[in-house]
């Protein structure tokens, strides 16, 4: 088993563009831009989609143009359509539990609270996908009096935005390993950076 599909979460539109909440966007745009790869819009699977090449591997790059509760109708259309099995799926994200500057590699588990895994998970029937949680903090770790929802719809502060874009840098340095199945390595990899 390899990764076949890199879904980065967000939410469409140029007012949600730098918000905490898109940092999956983030690092799917970095992904591509590296590559020479264009993401195009493909009405069938309400999203923005890529095919690349990555090791040696085939692999698609989708950002959903739903909204971030409604991200499942684009993977599973996708991973339906090109037999994508949950296994071969990376779902990138933001993580309210890490801090900014923080990402971890899991395979399954719960949402969290997340409403874009919680209907991912409900589109392909199993929590078993891959997660690459990048770390945006929490407004109470952050000593913010904001809520939740509002939080992650604002944009970071300029040191969290800095923090974060390392995350993704270091993030992207194992995408080679998780298409070539490397899990374990990619994740000792990412795990123990700094």
């Amino acid at each position: 088993m390899s990764i076949r599909l890199i879904v980065g979460l967000g939410n469409p539109g140029p007012e949600y563009e730098q918000t905490r909440h898109n940092a999956g966007f983030w690092l799917v745009d970095n992904l591509a831009n590296e590559l020479g790869r264009k993401l195009a819009r493909e009405a069938r699977f309400h999203a923005f989609v890529a095919k690349t090449s990555i090791a040696g591997q085939e692999v698609w790059l989708l950002e959903p143009q739903t909204f971030m509760n409604r991200s499942g109708q684009s993977v599973g259309a996708l991973a339906r359509f090109y037999k994508i099995a949950a296994e071969e799926i990376l779902v990138v994200h933001d993580e309210l539990d890490l801090p900014p500057g923080s990402a971890k590699l899991k395979k399954g588990g719960s949402s969290g609270g997340h409403n874009g895994l919680k209907d991912i998970t409900a589109a392909l029937g199993t929590q078993e996908y891959w997660r690459l949680r990048l770390g945006i903090g929490h407004p109470r770790s952050l000593n913010l009096q904001q809520v939740v929802a509002d939080f992650v719809l604002h944009r970071p502060r300029k040191d969290e935005q800095s923090l974060i874009e390392d995350a993704i840098s270091d993030s992207l340095k194992i995408i080679p390993q998780l298409c070539e199945g490397k899990f374990e390595a990619a994740t000792m990899q990412l795990h123990t950076v700094k």
